[in-house]
Order: C-alpha cells, then sequence, then structure tokens
C-alpha cells in the first residue's frame, strides 16, 4: 500500500514563497542586467536590427565581445533576448524593444538603474541601521542623472497636456506671464520645457545639488533661455528666507518627500506664493499606512529607494527622514498645516506612481 503525502497549508505557503524569492533573484538579476544594457547602450544597438553575433554587436557597440557574449547569455536566460544556436546570432524582439529602448513611449530600462545605484549605498544603509544618522547626498553621483531620465518619462511627456491644465486657467496665466518657482528642481528640465514654451512668464529653480543647478544653467544658456534662472539653495529655512508674495505659481516634482524640513520648505511655499497663487505638487501616491500599501503594484521598489535613498539622505542632514512612501494622508495634512485650504487631488492615467495636488492658499 503506497503512502499518499500529505501538503499542509504551512508546508504550500513556505513553498509559494521559497518559488516566490528565487524568482525574485532571477528579477534581480534581469534589473542588473537590463541597467548596464541600457547604460553601454546595448540594448539600443539590438533595437530594430536582424540577428547579430556576438562580435558583430560587440563591434557596432564599440565594446568587449567578450562582456557582450556574457551579457547575451543573461538575458537570454532571462527571456528578453532571443538567440538562434545554430548561427550563434541574437535579436531584440520589436515589441520588447518598445519597452527597453527609445523608441517606445516608455523606456523601463531607465528604471533598472535605481538597483545598482542603490546598491551601491547598501554597506552605508547597514551602518546607519546600527549607529543611526543618514547617507549624505554626496554618495549619490548619478543620482540627479537617473532621476532626470524618469522626469524626462514621467513629468514632460504630460505637463503641457495633462499635468498643467489640472489648474484650469493657469496655461493661459502662462501665456501671459507670471513668475514662477521650482523647488526642488534637480536638473530643471521642467523649467526648461515651461521657459520655451512660455516666453513671457519668469521662471527660477532651486536645489541643493550643485551638480544639477550646474547641468541646468548649462542647457538654459544653451538654449539661449533669458527668462530662466538657477540658484542652488538650501532650503531648509525656507520658511523664514522665502520672499514673501514673490510668485505667482510654485512647483515641486517629488521634491518633498526627501527634504530635510519639509514642513518648512511647505511654509516657505506657502509665504512666496501671491494671495491669487497656486501651488502645483507631484508626489509619489502611497497610503501613509503601510497594510493599505499591499497592493500598490511598485510598492516595495519605492520602499527600497526611501530606505537608500530619500528617508536616509533626509536624516544625513538631521532632517525628518520622511521617506518616499510618505503617502496622501500625511501629505494633505502636512499642506493643511502649511496653510493651505482649497486642496484637490488628482491622479493622471498614464502614472501610476505620483498624486497631483493643486493647492491654493
Amino acid at each position: 500500500m503506497c503512502d499518499i503525502a500529505i501538503t499542509t497549508p504551512e508546508q504550500a505557503a513556505t513553498s509559494d514563497f521559497e518559488s516566490r524569492l528565487v524568482q525574485a533573484l532571477n528579477h534581480g538579476g534581469l534589473l542588473l542586467l537590463t541597467s548596464i544594457g541600457h547604460r553601454t547602450g546595448l540594448l539600443e544597438a539590438l533595437a530594430g536590427q536582424p540577428p547579430l553575433t556576438s562580435q558583430a554587436l560587440a563591434e557596432r557597440s564599440g565594446l568587449q565581445e567578450r562582456y557582450v557574449r556574457e551579457w547575451l547569455g543573461g538575458m537570454v536566460a532571462a527571456e528578453v533576448i532571443e538567440t538562434d544556436p545554430d548561427t550563434a546570432t541574437y535579436w531584440l524582439p520589436d515589441e520588447r524593444a518598445a519597452l527597453l529602448t527609445n523608441r517606445g513611449e516608455v523606456n523601463l530600462a531607465v528604471y533598472a538603474q535605481f538597483m545598482p545605484l542603490l546598491g551601491s549605498v547598501e554597506d552605508e544603509v547597514v551602518r546607519c541601521f546600527h549607529e543611526g544618522g543618514g547617507v549624505p547626498y554626496s554618495r549619490y553621483p548619478r543620482f540627479q542623472e537617473v532621476m532626470a531620465s524618469d522626469s524626462g518619462q514621467t513629468v514632460l511627456p504630460a505637463l503641457f497636456e495633462h499635468i498643467l491644465p489640472l489648474a484650469p486657467g493657469l496655461i493661459e496665466r502662462l501665456e501671459t506671464g507670471i513668475r514662477v518657482l521650482d523647488c526642488a528642481c534637480g536638473r530643471g528640465r521642467a523649467l526648461l520645457a515651461m521657459a520655451e514654451r512660455f516666453p513671457a512668464s519668469r521662471f527660477v529653480g532651486y536645489d541643493l545639488s550643485e551638480e544639477a543647478i550646474a547641468w541646468g544653467r548649462e542647457q538654459a544658456e544653451r538654449a539661449g533661455l533669458t527668462n530662466l534662472r538657477f540658484e542652488a539653495r538650501d532650503l531648509s529655512d525656507f520658511d523664514v528666507t522665502a520672499e514673501p508674495e514673490a510668485f505667482e505659481l510654485v512647483t515641486t516634482f517629488d521634491g518633498i518627500h526627501d527634504q530635510a524640513q519639509p514642513r518648512r520648505l511647505l511654509a516657505g511655499i506657502h509665504r512666496t506664493l501671491t494671495a491669487d497663487g497656486l501651488y502645483l505638487v507631484q508626489d509619489i501616491h502611497a497610503s501613509s499606512h503601510h497594510h493599505l500599501d499591499r497592493e500598490h503594484p511598485l510598492g516595495a521598489m519605492l520602499y527600497a529607494v526611501s530606505l537608500s535613498h530619500c528617508m536616509t539622505v533626509s536624516l544625513a542632514q538631521g532632517g525628518e527622514g520622511l521617506g518616499t512612501m510618505w503617502g496622501r494622508e500625511r501629505a494633505l495634512a502636512y499642506l493643511e498645516e502649511a496653510g493651505f485650504h482649497d486642496i484637490e487631488v488628482h491622479q493622471l492615467e498614464h502614472d501610476i506612481q505620483n498624486d497631483y495636488f493643486v493647492c491654493r492658499p
């Protein structure tokens, strides 16, 4: 008589969780390989091309064949790149190239860069678990570059058609000419686009990063934008240093949650707005309650970003350490505390990552 193995619910749950972890390990490898493929230009070099040998791809990309061949092996194992073993050739199907290169509407390979970038500071984050404090902004030399690429796919394509029209009449005011401030502007790609589109308006960008500000200034000068200026500025005391009633529009694009003193920045934004002014906020879509983030399609990823960058850079400045996933409930509370009582919250169909707040004094 044969024994029949009976799987208990606990054993089934363990097996399912083990499968999830193994899959996660594979996906982690895929993200690292995708980041490398993006940064080396291999993905772009494969897009739209007939099957290529590893040598031909290396020559086309100006890279070392042995490294190219190993990368191809990983991307074949990940079922991203296809191969013909008889001809030893490789190709990237068009439907995948549309999601991993600039041939499509969104290049998801851009976001794969966050994994190695954040992993590079893991030792320092682990130290902070034991000792407290944070990892300083200077330890992320490529972060502004990656965030600018992110902004280029979420903010810029939607800025004029979807984001600015969230506030009725704002486009018309910008065309007539108003004063605009973007706080925590990063490289200022949104400002550059607006300054070019609305020459009658005047634009200012503040950011802590000297590198980001220098990049923005160079681009503005190259484009001949005399209605735009950038200034490297610590906004931790903006509640007292902001010029009163100096701007009709203030914007922040993913700029509040990693500030050292987010409450002070929001208070300063309220202070610097005119009575008929408008504050337009883009920040991460999340809940302020952990259990409500279980269904978030990017929840684990965004908490990893918070732990390894947004929260810790704030704490490194002796700040609040608000973090990426501060959530809509806390955001509304902070905005009201700063003096905003007319607040609308929006989401855009194309953007699962962000909430948009339209706030009036």
